[in-house]
């Protein structure tokens, strides 16, 4: 999530300092993402995303700009290590960007200072317009985020698959780095969660709430664990259940997420961009666990 114009150029500011968030400042630097960057978020959500739920060795929580002690611009950021492929890879999410106008100049020094620190990927599944060009130039790529507005209609249960969101249901059913990641996510305040149930197996689908025009009917997905080919199956009773439970009308479907694009709906005609930056793991490999996009709703 951004709120700043990323641009070399400027006058120097008197005592400008370049600091790493710590535990400390957590309290400042909330009030300033509040008053700054997103009113609709509390103050209390945006303190809880400089202290995620899961476990992590973060260096800090992002890095912040100070004239004297008065905080004029942050780059929070969300660690996390992950599991893949038998071999844990850091990742550092760039999950909110904001500098007051008079000091937009000096934007770049916050984002520098992140990318020069030992993490193997960095992601930024929020970036404004202008920042994604910036994050080209450093050497992020987009992910695909092809998307498919797809219509959540009623449906009738399905003989032997059970949909369910239950905390009780999915503890007993979730199994391996799925059973981490609800363990790591239960408590994120933007992701739910839902469990398919049929014999033989079962797929796990993490998903937030998002709005558009204002509207806030869509649901975004955000991981797939379990087999793909079980939701794509059970779909039509997974998108009554969001429907019906939640109240979400339309699911954003990126079908590099899912697996698949649902029959109903059409295709987005501008997906925003999702960026990452790194060589340890394939783009088809990342999600958007363990970030911004689990721990706000805005």
């Amino acid at each position: 999530m951004e709120g700043a114009r990323a641009d070399d150029a400027g006058t120097e500011k008197a005592s400008l300092e370049l600091r790493p968030i710590l535990d400390a400042d957590a309290e400042t630097v909330a009030a300033f993402l509040h008053k700054h960057l997103n009113t609709r978020v509390p103050h209390a959500a945006w303190r809880a995303l400089l202290s995620p739920p899961w476990r992590a060795a973060a260096p800090n929580s992002g890095f912040q700009l100070r004239a004297g002690e008065q905080i004029v611009g942050v780059y929070a950021a969300v660690y996390s290590e992950r599991d893949i492929d038998r071999a844990t890879v850091r990742f550092c999410n760039l999950a909110a960007f904001c500098v007051r106008d008079e000091y937009r100049a000096h934007s770049l020094r916050l984002l520098r200072a992140l990318l020069a620190q030992k993490d193997d990927v960095f992601t930024d599944f929020s970036p404004s317009g202008n920042v994604v060009a910036l994050n080209e130039r450093l050497g992020f790529v987009r992910l695909d985020t092809s998307t498919r507005l797809s219509v959540n209609l009623p449906a009738m249960p399905g003989r032997g698959i059970r949909v369910s969101g239950d905390p009780a249901v999915l503890e007993a059913t979730l199994a391996g780095v799925d059973a981490v990641a609800y363990r790591d996510h239960r408590n994120a305040a933007a992701a739910r969660h839902l469990v398919v149930s049929a014999p033989g197996g079962y797929a796990y689908l993490v998903f937030r709430r998002d709005r558009r025009k204002r509207l806030p009917l869509f649901a975004t997905p955000l991981y797939v664990g379990g087999s793909r080919a079980l939701l794509r199956a059970a779909w039509p009773r997974v998108a009554s259940h969001l429907l019906l439970r939640h109240g979400l009308a339309v699911t954003l479907a990126e079908p590099r997420i899912l697996g698949f694009a649902p029959r109903l709906g059409t295709a987005l005609a501008a997906p925003r961009a999702k960026m990452f930056r790194g060589r340890t793991i394939p783009p088809e490999r990342i999600d958007y666990l363990y970030s911004e996009l689990t721990l706000l709703e805005w």
